[in-house]
This record gives C-alpha cells, sequence and structure tokens, in this order.
C-alpha cells in the first residue's frame, strides 16, 4: 500500500467525545494527536454545540482525509441512546464542510480489530493502542478509543486493498 491516509477517528459522547488522528503511509500507523472534547458543562444542546464547533476545529486542523466512527449502540438505557445519537450526529455534521469520507464501525468491531476480542474493556483498548502506535504515555479512554477506531479503519482499509490485489484462484480440473 502506497496511499497515504490521514485518519480521524472519534468516540462520541454526549460529556466526552475522543478524537485521534493518525497518518497511514505503508504499514505502520504514525500518531499525529489525540485528546477528549469536555462539553460536561450546560443544557444540552450548549453540548451538542460545544462537540460540534470542536470537532469542526479539529478537521480544520489536521486535515484528515478519512473520517472514521463509532456507531451508536444500545446498551441499559434508551435515553443515553438517543443522546449518544445526538452527539455522533454534532460530530459528524461538522465534518460536512471539509471533504472528507466518512466510515462507521461498531464497538464489537473496533475491539475486535485491535484488542483480539469484541467483549474488550475500555482499559484493555488503551493499552493495546499504546502497544501498537508505540506511545510514550496513556492517552485517556476516550481518546484511546478514538485512536482505537482509526486504526481498524486502517487495518479494514490495508486488508481490503490487499485481497483486490490478489490474482484469482485457478482450478486445477
Amino acid at each position: 500500500m502506497t496511499d497515504k491516509r490521514r485518519i480521524l477517528g472519534i468516540d462520541p459522547g454526549s460529556r466526552q467525545t475522543g478524537f485521534g488522528v493518525l497518518d497511514f503511509d505503508g504499514e505502520r500507523p504514525v500518531y499525529v494527536a489525540s485528546g477528549t472534547i469536555s462539553s460536561a458543562d450546560g443544557d444540552f444542546p450548549d453540548r451538542l454545540r460545544q462537540i460540534f464547533t470542536s470537532v469542526g476545529e479539529i478537521v480544520a486542523e489536521y486535515r484528515p482525509d478519512i473520517v472514521a466512527i463509532e456507531t451508536v449502540f444500545m446498551h441499559k438505557n434508551a435515553g443515553s441512546a438517543l443522546k449518544l445519537g445526538h452527539a455522533r450526529s454534532a460530530a459528524l455534521c461538522a465534518t460536512f464542510a471539509f471533504d472528507v469520507e466518512v466510515f462507521e464501525y461498531a464497538p464489537r468491531e473496533i475491539k475486535l480489530a485491535v484488542v483480539g476480542t469484541g467483549s474488550a474493556t475500555k482499559e484493555q483498548v488503551q493499552h493495546m493502542v499504546v502497544s501498537l502506535l508505540r506511545l510514550d504515555s496513556l492517552p485517556g479512554l476516550d481518546a484511546a478509543d478514538a485512536l482505537a477506531t482509526a486504526l481498524c479503519h486502517g487495518h479494514q482499509h490495508r486488508t481490503r486493498a490487499r485481497l483486490a490485489g490478489l490474482a484469482p484462484v485457478v482450478s486445477l480440473r
């Protein structure tokens, strides 16, 4: 694979939204930046505005080619899932003014790609992100999840590219 791509991973949350930026050029991902957008203060519409504004600023600063974002999952509380969906939408809408492709991944798919099990804990994801990216310090849990989302996309893209380059199987009969 010779195409260079910058991927912004987003782990949406109504109070904490993680982001992680990686460059992929060849086999090894390269860490660029990560962090957490804190939107814990204010009314819900104000928190959504903070997510929208901050993600827009991150995209403008780092100019990713691709955005990979975690999908909403239903856990225990429908109200929480709905708020998460709103936060996710605010983050996604902030990318629309830029020329980026958007890809979505389920939480279990991201964990499976990075840790090897779809039921990994946030701490296990964080540990693997540090190991895979050879980081000197621990990113926050939400930032690590966002970096894992970017890693998941990078690995899937690389796998699809490899498969596309394979010669068709020829029957020997």
